[in-house]
């Protein structure tokens, strides 16, 4: 008997499109949403550093919280909605979001700043003009580790109906059929391989004075 079932497949065709449209929807939604919220808190570590160790901590602890756990304790306010998922999935990202913008901003060198600052530039162009362009690879890296470790949690959130392509999972485990497992399971990796190497090729394009220095 084939551990593949294509002619499954070839009938669910639309039911998994949807469900990776789902899945890549909540990995991106979540990034852009943990973004928003990790990028002026970062700042607001910079600028005062004291603010910096108990923000750490508190999306430290965030991190560590048992993502099913998580679900199960906002269903309560929000119930078995997309918002569930999108707020545990965001909060997720906030750690390694938070943390890479901070350190990567840290590591513009002082002279660069103070040149800027010589030559009149307001602290906002400074900021996009100056320091946000040399820490782009730390700030990438971290949003590459944040969207891979965000597209494995999404099949989490199948559990309470929002799973993306954890749908198919608990199909395959309902049913003890082994192909929708084995199509979630490839089409997992490939977004992730997919979403990765798109990070890459973005940072490459942005970063276009790195190109020359690495020749």
């Amino acid at each position: 008997m084939s551990v593949v079932r294509w002619d499954w497949i070839g009938r669910h065709l639309g039911d998994i499109g949807a469900q990776l449209l789902q899945h890549v929807e909540l990995t991106a939604f979540a990034l852009f949403f943990g973004f928003l919220i990790a990028f002026p808190l970062a700042l607001g570590a910079i600028r005062w550093p004291r603010l910096y160790a108990p923000s750490l901590a508190l999306t430290g602890i965030l991190f560590t919280v048992p993502s099913l756990a998580l679900f199960i304790l906002l269903i309560p306010f929000t119930g078995l909605s997309i918002a569930t998922s999108l707020i545990g999935l965001t909060i997720y990202t906030l750690l390694i979001l938070f943390r890479n913008i901070v350190e990567g901003l840290r590591g513009v060198p002082h002279h660069v700043v103070e040149a800027s600052r010589a030559m009149g530039y307001s602290r906002g162009r400074q900021l996009f003009a100056v320091e946000l362009p040399i820490a782009l690879p730390v700030i990438m890296a971290g949003v590459r580790i944040a969207a891979i470790t965000t597209i494995g949690l999404v099949t989490v959130t199948a559990l309470i109906g929002q799973g993306g392509l954890g749908q198919l999972f608990i199909t395959g485990f309902t049913l003890h059929f082994t192909t929708p497992l084995l199509v979630g399971f490839v089409l997992s990796i490939l977004l992730a391989v997919t979403v990765d190497l798109s990070l890459v090729a973005l940072l490459w394009l942005l970063t276009p004075w790195q190109r020359g220095r690495r020749a």
